[in-house]
């Protein structure tokens, strides 16, 4: 039976009122209602290389006071090929942050994507614009502002 090296077997904690894991260790990551892109992207990845979710493999959702729910990835004792899987991850990453750096970034691009395009206004746009790149007059901060933005140096921004 593999022990994994980096992965801590599951252990009631103190004022827990759900179902029991005894038999699972976590997977090292987890994600909750406030993750920002790191997190979930990690949680994605690690899911996406132990094949998804399985008899041995589960997502594991819980409620919590502060956060509304957790997730966290439980692999059951008998599966010693998802194991090696998630300690080899879990060990890099203790060493690096990012489990895959595609998917991060995708996720990153996504986020402010949708915060220039639902949160910011045209004139919060214009005011990044004006703080972050050279425009070379007028109509072209206003064309970057409307979502239609390339400058000499070659820089496209877009609305979504």
């Amino acid at each position: 039976m593999y022990v994994p090296e980096h992965l801590e077997r599951w252990k009631l904690p103190r004022y827990y009122f759900g179902q029991e894991w005894p038999e699972y260790y976590s997977a090292g990551v987890g994600r909750s209602r406030d993750s920002g892109c790191l997190e979930e992207s990690n949680f994605r990845s690690m899911l996406k290389r132990l094949g998804g979710e399985s008899d041995t493999v589960q997502v594991v959702r819980e409620s919590h006071w502060a956060v509304g729910w957790v997730e966290w990835i439980a692999i059951h004792e008998s599966d010693e090929k998802s194991l090696r899987t998630a300690d080899g991850l879990k060990a890099k990453l203790d060493g690096y942050p990012i489990l895959d750096e595609f998917d991060c970034s995708e996720l990153e691009w996504e986020e402010g994507s949708r915060i220039w395009s639902e949160v910011y206004d045209w004139r919060d746009r214009v005011r990044e614009l004006r703080r972050h790149h050279e425009c070379q007059s007028f109509g072209e901060l206003l064309s970057a502002a409307r979502g239609s933005y390339s400058s000499a140096s070659g820089v496209q921004l877009e609305v979504l």
